[in-house]
Formats: C-alpha cells, sequence, structure tokens
C-alpha cells in the first residue's frame, strides 16, 4: 500500500483519526452557546406532553436526513438543555413514534411529506419542527412583500402538499415504484398488490411478468383485461360478467429538476402524485427577480407546458398545474417586464405583465379600483432611452394602453370635499350633514333637521361659508326674526354651516353649593324657585351633628360698590333637626353657598388604645379632653404583676397620618350595619327589611361615591401612590419605614406617671395614641458598627462598653464618640465627653445600642501637602523679618 511506502503505519493512522475525532468534539462541545443554539436550538423551555407525533416524526425524518441515528437524537436533546424529566419523556416519545412508523411499512419517500423534505435537510436547525421555526416562515423584506403572488410560496397554510387520500387520476402515467392495487370483482373475485420494476413490469401469482410501466391507468386497466382474459373466462365477451379495477397504492419518487431563479435551485425528490406548484413550494418559490407567469417544464428535452400563475391568485384557476413526472425540469426565466400599481387600487404592489395585456387587464390584477379611486385620469411614469417621461392616460386610453417593464402607474384619490353638502349644529333635533338642494333656505334646513330644540337662543346665529379662495367668511343672523318671517330667509350654498347655540353656552352654569354637617355635602344644579329646604333633601338631610347649631347662607353680591363681597343670611338649626317653616322656604338664588355649622357641644367618639401587661387592655373612648395617661391605666384596671413601667412606649400619630376618607369610614358602618341585621336563623321581619332595603341603597350609593372620588383624584396624588408603590416593589424603601411616618414614638416614664398623676410626665392623650406596656425585658440588642450585631442577656451594672465587647468590639469604621442608646420606652442617651472622657449612657432591660459609621475621610494628597508646607514656611519667613526689624 502507498501508506506503507511514505512511512504511515496503519495502527499510527488510526491514532491520528482517534486525535482528530477527540478535538473535534472538544470544539463543538465548547462552541459559543449562540452558535450551538442556532445549529440545533434551545431545548430548555420543551414540554414534551404538548408535541404532537406529527412533530416527534418530522423530527425523526429529518435526523435520518442529515444522517443522525435515534440515539443521537436523543442524546442531542439532552445536550442542547432539555430538562432531566422532559428528557425521559421524549425518549419515550421517540421510541414509541418510531415503532409506529415501522409497523406502518410505509416508505419514506411516498410520505407527503417528501415534499418538504428537502427544504427540511438544508436547515441548520434540527429541532425546529419541535420548536415552532421553519425556514419558510421568514419575514418577508419590503421588497418581496411588493411582488403580487411572492408571498404564495411563503405561507405555512397554503403548503401546496399533495393529496395522496384521492382516487387514482385515469390519466396518471404508471412507473417503476409504484405500488398498483388489482381487484377482480363481480362472478369472480381476487386481489392483487404488486410493485412496478425498473423495468416497468409486474410480477402477478400464477400469471407472470405484465407490462405496465409507462401506461396511463386507463390503459394499464385495458392491457390487463386483454391479459387476464385467459385466466378469468369472465372479463372477455361483449356482456362480461367479471371487472377489473386498478388503483395506485404507495406512490412511487419522482426526480425533479428546478433550475433558474427560485429560492432554492436543485434535484428535489417529490410523490409521483407532484405538480409544478408542489414543487415551486419546495424550492422556495421563485426569487424577487423570477418570473411568475412564464414557468416552463421540459420532459425529455421539450418543452411540455409554460405556467402561469396569475389565473390562480386571480380567479383559483389551476389548470395550468400540471402533475410532473420523473426527471422533469422546472425552468424559472428572469422576469422581463414588470410594472408598479400605487395608490387608490385593492392591492397595491409589483405586476408581471404579458406583452399582450392592457392597463385595464393589471387594474384586474391589483384587485380593482378602490371606493376613493379618481378613475378619470391615471398617472404613468416611464423610462426613456435617456430619462424619465410622464404620460396621462384618460379613460379611453386605458384600454388600448400596453405597460412596459419599469412603468410606475399612479392611480388618484377623489377630492375630499362635497359637491352638495350644507351642516347645522347646535340644539336642533338632528345635527349632522343634509343635502344641499335647489333653492335650500335657513328654515328649511332648519325645519330639515327636525326644528328647533327648547333652550336654542334665537337673538343670533352664525352662518360660515367657505368663499372660492377656501377663506372662511362668518355671517351673523337673527333667527327668530327669519322663522317669524320679518327678515329675509337666506339661501344657503355649498358647504355652509349654520352654528345655532344654546342659551345655556352663554352663561355661567347655574349651581349652588352645600357643606359642612349634611350627608352628601357638594355642588347640585340649580332651579327657579328652589329652596334651602329642597336643597337639604338633596343633600340627604343633615348629620347629628347639626342639632342645636346655625346654617348660613352665602350670597354673591353684584352691583355694589361698598367692598362687601357676600351677603350673609342666618337661622338656627333645633335640637331635633329641624329648622323653622318660614326659613325652610327660603328661596336660593342662583351660585349661594349653604353652610351647616357643627353643634359646639357635639363630639364624636376618640378612641385610645392600651395593650400589654395590664388587667384590660383595649380600646378606650376619652371621656374628656384633658384624659392623661394615668386616667387610661386607671381605667384599663392598673398595671399586673408581670408589667415592665420602664418600657412603656406612646405611639403617636404625625402629621403624615392619612385618617381613611369619610365616605370610606360610613360605608364600613354602614357594611357592618348590613351584615348585623341580617338574621343566618330565621327570616328577618318586616321593619328589618325596611331597613335592610334602606342600607343596601345607602351602601350602593356608598360604593358609587367612593368610586367617583378614586375617579376624581388629581394626578399629582395618582404619581405620588405610584412613586411611593414603586419604592416599595424595588426594595427602595421598605413598607415599614412608609408606616413609621404616620406615626412616632413619644418617651415617657410611665413610673413617674403613675406616682405622679397629672404632673408634667403625665401626658394628655389624642385620638389614635397606642400605649404599650411589655413584659419585663432581658435582653440588650447592639446593631450598627460593632463586629458581630447581636443580642445579648442583660447584666446588672454592665456598661455600654461591657456590651460592645460580647459584640466583638467596634469595628475600624465605627463612630465611637457618637454612640447611642435607645431605651425601651423609645427615649435616647447619647455618649458625651468631658475633659476629653468619654461618659457612656446607662444601659437598662430592652435597650438598643446603636454604633454609628464614622465620616469618611479623604487623604490628604501630596500637592496639598506641598501646598500647606509652602503657606506655612511663607507665614513663618514673615513673621522671623518681622521679629528682626523689632
Amino acid at each position: 500500500m502507498k501508506l506503507v511506502k511514505l512511512g504511515i503505519s496503519f495502527s499510527r493512522l488510526q491514532g491520528l483519526f482517534k486525535l482528530a475525532s477527540i478535538i473535534f468534539l472538544l470544539i463543538v462541545i465548547l462552541a459559543p452557546n449562540d452558535l450551538k443554539s442556532q445549529s440545533f436550538g434551545d431545548l430548555g423551555s420543551i414540554k414534551v406532553d404538548l408535541l404532537t407525533d406529527q412533530q416527534i416524526e418530522d423530527l425523526l425524518i429529518k435526523a435520518e436526513g442529515l444522517g443522525v441515528s435515534q440515539d443521537r437524537l436523543i442524546a442531542l436533546a439532552r445536550q442542547r438543555g432539555m430538562l432531566p424529566a422532559e428528557h425521559a419523556k421524549f425518549e419515550r416519545r421517540v421510541i414509541q413514534v418510531s415503532n409506529v412508523r415501522l409497523r406502518r411499512e410505509k416508505r419514506e419517500e411516498s410520505s407527503a411529506e417528501a415534499l418538504r423534505k428537502t427544504q427540511r435537510f438544508g436547515s441548520d436547525n434540527l429541532f425546529e419542527s419541535i420548536t415552532g421555526r421553519d425556514s419558510l416562515g421568514y419575514e418577508l423584506n419590503d421588497l418581496e412583500k411588493k411582488i403580487f403572488g411572492y408571498s404564495i410560496f411563503h405561507n405555512k397554510p397554503l403548503d401546496f402538499s399533495p393529496n395522496l387520500n384521492m382516487p387514482t387520476p385515469k390519466n396518471y402515467i404508471l412507473g417503476p415504484g409504484d405500488e398498483v392495487i388489482i381487484n377482480i370483482y363481480g362472478a369472480t373475485t381476487d386481489s392483487f398488490k404488486e410493485i412496478i420494476t425498473p423495468d416497468g413490469k409486474i410480477n402477478m401469482k400464477f400469471i407472470g411478468l405484465i407490462h405496465i410501466g409507462g401506461l396511463s391507468v386507463d390503459a394499464a386497466i385495458s392491457s390487463l383485461t386483454g391479459k387476464l382474459g385467459s385466466y378469468y373466462s369472465g372479463l372477455r365477451g361483449n356482456n362480461p360478467n367479471t371487472f377489473l379495477s386498478l388503483t395506485v397504492g404507495n406512490v412511487r419518487t419522482i426526480k425533479v429538476n428546478i433550475v433558474g431563479e427560485v429560492k432554492s435551485p436543485g434535484t428535489y425528490s417529490l410523490p409521483s402524485m407532484s405538480t409544478v406548484f408542489n414543487a415551486l413550494y419546495a424550492a422556495g418559490g421563485p426569487t424577487t427577480n423570477g418570473t411568475f407567469r412564464h414557468i416552463q417544464v421540459y420532459r425529455s428535452g421539450k418543452l411540455v407546458t409554460e405556467v402561469d400563475t396569475y389565473p390562480f391568485l386571480t380567479k383559483g384557476d389551476d389548470s395550468a398545474n400540471v402533475r410532473l413526472e420523473d426527471n422533469d425540469v422546472i425552468l424559472t426565466r428572469p422576469i422581463s417586464n414588470r410594472v408598479e400599481v400605487i395608490g387608490a387600487t385593492r392591492i397595491q404592489g409589483l405586476f408581471e405583465m404579458r406583452p399582450q395585456e392592457t392597463f385595464e387587464d393589471l387594474i384586474y390584477f391589483s384587485g380593482g379600483f378602490n371606493e376613493l379611486a379618481y378613475t378619470e385620469m391615471v398617472t404613468v411614469t416611464r423610462v426613456g432611452d435617456e430619462m424619465k417621461t410622464v404620460e396621462t392616460l384618460d379613460k379611453a386610453l386605458q384600454q388600448q394602453f400596453f405597460p412596459r417593464d419599469g412603468d410606475i402607474f399612479t392611480i388618484g384619490e377623489i377630492q375630499d370635499r362635497f359637491s352638495n353638502r350644507v351642516q347645522i349644529q347646535g340644539p336642533v333635533i338632528r345635527p349632522g350633514q343634509y343635502e344641499l338642494t335647489e333653492g335650500l333656505t335657513v328654515s328649511q334646513l332648519i325645519k330639515k333637521a327636525g326644528g328647533l330644540q327648547g333652550d336654542a337662543f334665537l337673538s343670533r346665529a352664525t352662518l360660515y361659508r367657505t368663499s372660492e379662495n377656501f377663506t372662511l367668511k362668518a355671517a351673523s343672523i337673527d333667527l327668530g326674526a327669519i322663522l317669524e318671517g320679518q327678515a329675509d330667509d337666506l339661501p344657503l350654498q355649498n358647504e355652509d354651516l349654520l352654528s345655532i347655540v344654546s342659551i345655556f353656552d352663554l352663561r355661567e352654569e347655574y349651581s349652588v353649593e352645600v357643606s359642612g354637617e349634611v350627608n352628601k355635602a357638594g355642588n347640585y344644579p340649580y332651579a327657579e324657585n328652589m329652596t334651602i329646604g329642597d336643597l337639604l333633601i338633596r343633600a340627604g338631610g343633615l348629620k347629628e351633628s347639626a342639632a342645636n347649631s346655625i346654617i348660613e347662607i352665602a350670597r354673591r353680591v353684584s352691583n355694589d360698590n361698598s367692598g362687601k363681597i357676600a351677603s350673609i343670611i342666618t337661622f338656627p338649626v333645633n335640637n331635633n333637626l329641624s329648622i323653622a317653616d318660614e326659613e325652610r322656604e327660603i328661596i336660593l338664588s342662583p351660585f349661594d353657598h349653604v353652610f351647616v355649622r357643627k353643634s359646639p357641644g357635639y363630639q364624636e367618639q376618640k378612641l385610645v388604645t392600651i395593650e400589654g401587661e395590664v388587667n384590660y387592655p383595649g380600646e378606650y373612648a376619652l371621656d374628656i379632653v384633658t384624659m392623661r395617661i394615668s386616667d387610661l391605666v386607671k381605667r384599663a384596671g392598673g398595671l399586673n404583676q408581670f408589667a415592665y413601667a420602664k418600657g412603656a412606649t406612646l405611639l403617636r400619630r404625625t402629621e403624615y397620618y392619612e385618617p381613611k376618607p369619610e365616605e370610606e369610614i360610613r360605608l364600613d358602618k354602614l357594611t357592618d350595619l348590613q351584615a348585623n341585621t341580617l338574621r343566618k336563623d330565621a327570616e328577618n321581619i318586616e321593619s328589618e327589611k325596611k331597613i335592610l332595603e334602606r342600607v343596601d341603597a345607602n351602601v350602593t350609593k356608598g360604593k358609587e361615591a367612593l368610586l367617583m372620588s378614586e375617579l376624581n383624584r388629581s394626578d399629582d396624588e395618582l404619581l405620588e401612590e405610584a412613586r411611593t408603590e414603586r419604592l416599595i416593589r424595588t426594595g427602595a424603601v421598605k413598607e415599614k419605614e412608609m408606616k413609621a411616618k404616620e406615626a412616632e414614638l413619644v418617651g415617657i416614664n410611665l413610673g413617674e406617671i403613675i406616682r405622679n398623676p397629672g404632673s408634667p410626665y403625665d401626658l394628655i392623650l389624642k385620638d389614635g395614641d397606642l400605649l404599650t406596656i411589655p413584659k419585663e425585658l432581658q435582653t440588650v440588642r447592639l446593631r450598627g458598627e460593632v463586629l458581630y450585631p447581636t443580642t445579648t442577656r442583660y447584666e446588672t451594672g454592665k456598661g455600654l462598653k461591657g456590651y460592645i465587647g460580647n459584640a466583638g468590639g467596634f469595628s475600624e469604621v465605627a463612630s465611637r464618640k457618637r454612640s447611642y442608646v435607645v431605651y425601651a420606652n423609645g427615649e435616647v442617651k447619647r455618649t458625651k465627653r468631658f475633659f476629653g472622657f468619654r461618659f457612656y449612657p446607662q444601659i437598662e432591660p430592652g435597650a438598643e445600642i446603636i454604633v454609628p459609621l464614622a465620616p469618611a475621610r479623604r487623604p490628604i494628597s501630596i500637592q496639598e501637602i506641598v501646598g500647606l508646607s509652602t503657606s506655612l514656611l511663607t507665614l513663618y519667613l514673615l513673621v522671623n523679618s518681622q521679629v528682626l526689624r523689632n
């Protein structure tokens, strides 16, 4: 062998091959993830249970085409990130589908998927059938989208797959590889299933070889009837009683060569039932330079047919879609005559024209003119020998004009104007557009519009008219005089607009307002002769807090130069919330503001809460304005034996506290009343049902009021709420910190308060105060710049530095002099200095020691040192010179 002569042993050669294989494997494994993803797809998100058997079978077909074994395919799926649980399912599904394919004994080439097999093999993504990516489904570019018919060969739902589940056409030409099924029926029955051999014959049992290759189905039936007549006598004669049928079972595969301007030219293996469209689809269709109207099919070197796809695209006529035969050649030539249509047609784009076709044919291909097209004239831009030219086609010329390569036809639209329109707007029954009829006048237009509404302002209306130079003119008319016949009834012209205003458009909207102690404060529409009693009823009546108070009416003052702003009317409200009859009948004026004052002696319950080590913890109502902490502790039964008075804290609302809106509080009370009125174990009595009806109605109104208040919130409020939610969501601010702003601790000395009630230590309570009395605490907490922040056991007499030692000592960035202690009751004490000595706060049970971070110190740079030294030296020299002079 030559290898031996070259001095290369066989074992050495094997070693080189093994080394090369290892290097190749390392390259594959270490290849960038994006490269490997492009090659095989990322399978981490695949759910095998959602895959169909057809998708798995497509994957197996492609793997076979790429020379990837079934075991290797399963291994690659794991390598490309398929999750272990999904990979186990995938392996079972692959084996299951593979076994089904084998049991069907279906030849790969006879499958309808053979049409797309070659196209699939051209893709570098092995797993595209299960990841949903398909090379034919890419996004078309702008030029491809413009070409008429281009998308038909890049449309996944329309794949032109040949129908293999149909009766065999009588003109189908049989050939090697076809499986024919021959049935004898009638007086005698028999059946044969044979495959045509490469030399065109079938070998029938007990009969022998019969040549049917190259015959149509009809011709083969005639030939077989004659040949089998000697074996089945019933087939012969003028009145046979036995008959023969032939159908094709599994069709053969044919080779078709597709050349020219197609996406993927080459030789394709297709089912023998395939047509020209099937083949073009498999090859990706014509390119942007390929013809759609002169696709030629050659058979044995001769032109068989020329396919034009436009009849199929425009009329659904597929008569030119001829069936292919083995070794046919499909030639897609470059385009020769393409024009463009722009403007008012149903379809715009690039169209291919035959020499004898006119502009009318082009419009037919483009779907016809649309409803806005101006058809009297079409502009065409044409490429001349040296320059472009523009031609105008009128109606007559359009029928005789032959488009030429490069022509651009622009179809304009009709003017966006009206030739016979007038309009009317304002308080009429049916405002809008109307036809301008001959002699139409202002009064006639109003009559057409159904007449005037009651609020129409008759003294003046405006007639807007468009002049010939498109400037707008306005004319004021006395509408009342025209309608009464006292003024000329003006004739209208095209595009006139009659604008009538309402009397309410000419004045401020009348309203009255009520505020204070009513159930539904707010603005209400004003009505003539409206009384104060009417307004209070509209406002839901008076609240209990209005008893023994007063009502004020503030009325606008006009034509008064004395400086008076409002006229005030005052009258009392009785103890039973009634008003004297003469005052109830006071007639209101537009823009009156009614104030219902709160009774001076009325106070709503204010609640405080006491928690912890007292005998009766819970909520308590303030009985007097000056109720103090000691009073609350006394009402709660005093401290129990476990209470730690030094650790008591008072939590008080700050100015940031936002109470519930009044509407929400009222709705909560109504909802609670509603729930408590409903009986669970018996039916409500009539009086309770009436209460429920009223409560239900008020709950509905309350929800509507809450919704309206939410809708009426200002943009600033909504933005602030969104900003707060975003800060909490991103972790920039903790929700506890946001809520902490609404309340703060007040340092108290409960022991001193109990010993000296009423002393300055004994604070007056406020609504919402929370007094917490803990059990005696046994720990001390350390936070901040210590080596090991911790919570440690309290030891009597132990100082701050001792506890710092329990936490490992100060850190390197600790600010020792700024250390402070927060006591259990909320008081704070810091470290003090006196003559260079530090005095640390005393530690009590429940205290928290906090060591803050020392401020960062910037080191002095070389330049600063040089500058400082220079300044000091200069100062020294100046002082020294003065001393020497003296």
